[in-house]
């Protein structure tokens, strides 16, 4: 399922408002503040949107008003890739990390090193300073800065700000925007976007686990030492940790979202769950203390528990972390789940597929699941709740396939097509 959202973006600035406090002063369209009176409703207490007018606070204004944020893609299929669904769907809600025009992802690809330092950029909250008249302009003195110009315009600002926060080493003296990023540069890339150079220098001399770590320049162990010990990077199975392999979409997605933890987040609120979700409003409350009733858009995507799911399994106690869109939730990610075992899902069950049925709306009515049980197959049969989630591909949905139930009082409201 696509998941596709058109509306106004966030302003980093409101949500900046948001974390500080209860109430907030606002501009309105003819610039006047006004400041939002108490109540316990989300959409009357937090104006999300974007606002195009420079301001004192924010001195880069974004330019699209109108853009589509885009979390699920139909290419992003296969066991090789699945696991990186929730860090583009992550990347993704902020704009920091988006797919191609013509709808996909293309996690498989190899990143080139100038979509590399576009998505560096961006993860340090700097997209509207890079996209602004006056980086496009700047003059690069790189020996391959015409290229630039004529074959990425706009990547223009966005190299000029990588240069002025030290993205690049001091004897870079060429952009090579069509060159793979490969592991070991990736991981320089991500150290130097968290401003810990003066740490990876101090560990130059740090001795690396990986059988291969003979092949790591000695000026690049600082930086591969801190990324270990940040885990925003780890070894093969082998032990090895191949610097220059090229680093692929989903992979950088990866790095990407584990570097975006240890940054300042700007775009987001935290809290924890009231209650469960009722007329498609989760109650939360805010670290501000402050209980809101968060709007969750139709095509949320709804992370916990390792798998994308319902917004039926949030549980009271859950702490999550929420971006919204246009004043609906469109990420939602259970960071803590809660401790209690009522509030869990009733029952989770494995197996391959045997059957289903259809009730008279063309809906499942019931599923039917083969189980191994003490050296034999063990066939069981659930009803199927009329709000189903599933999360894989629905045509994948055939006999012997493996899946996943969840479901409480016997009745099933997600499956899981593995």
């Amino acid at each position: 399922m696509n998941t596709t959202f058109k509306k106004t973006v966030i302003s980093a600035l409101t949500l900046a408002m948001v974390l500080g406090g209860s109430t907030a002063a606002f501009a309105d369209g003819k610039g006047k503040e006004r400041d939002k009176a108490k109540n316990d409703d989300w959409k009357d207490r937090y104006e999300f949107r974007y606002d195009n007018k420079k301001d004192d606070d924010k001195k880069y204004a974004g330019k699209d008003n109108n853009v589509n944020i885009k979390l699920s893609f139909d290419d992003l299929k296969g066991k090789d890739v699945e696991w990186a669904a929730r860090y583009i769907a992550s990347l993704a809600s902020k704009r920091v990390f988006e797919g191609y025009e013509d709808g996909t992802f293309q996690p498989r690809k190899t990143i080139s090193r100038i979509e590399a330092i576009t998505a560096a950029v961006r993860l340090m909250g700097l997209r509207d300073q890079a996209e602004s008249d006056a980086a496009k302009q700047a003059n690069l003195n790189f020996k391959d800065a015409d290229k630039i110009k004529k074959d990425y315009p706009w990547a223009t600002g966005y190299v000029s700000v990588a240069l002025q926060n030290d993205l690049f080493l001091e004897t870079d003296d060429k952009v090579q925007p069509e060159k793979e990023a490969d592991r070991l540069w990736a991981t320089m890339l991500l150290v130097k976007a968290l401003k810990l150079q003066d740490e990876a220098k101090a560990k130059m001399n740090a001795q690396l686990p990986f059988k291969d770590a003979k092949q790591i320049p000695a000026g690049a162990v600082g930086y591969v030492a801190v990324a270990l010990e940040r885990n925003l990077i780890d070894g093969y199975e082998d032990n090895t940790f191949r610097p220059y392999k090229p680093v692929t979409r989903a992979e950088l997605a990866a790095l990407l979202d584990r570097t975006g933890t240890q940054l300042p987040d700007r775009t987001s609120v935290k809290g924890t769950v009231n209650a469960a979700v009722s007329n498609n409003l989760l109650p939360v409350k805010l670290q501000n203390n402050t209980t809101v009733n968060v709007e969750l858009d139709a095509n949320a995507f709804i992370f916990r528990n390792g798998a994308k799911v319902a917004a039926t399994e949030l549980r009271a106690g859950d702490q999550v972390l929420i971006r919204t869109y246009n004043g609906k939730a469109i990420y939602v990610e259970v960071l803590n789940q809660t401790n209690d075992s009522e509030q869990r899902v009733d029952f989770t069950v494995t197996g391959t597929l045997n059957n289903y049925t259809l009730n008279s709306k063309g809906q499942l009515a019931t599923i039917s699941i083969n189980q191994s049980v003490n050296g034999g197959v063990q066939s069981a049969v659930y009803g199927v709740s009329p709000e189903l989630y599933i999360s894989g591909d629905l045509s994948l949905l055939t006999a012997g396939r493996s899946l996943e139930l969840r479901g409480k009082n016997q009745i099933v409201h997600t499956i899981i097509i593995r």
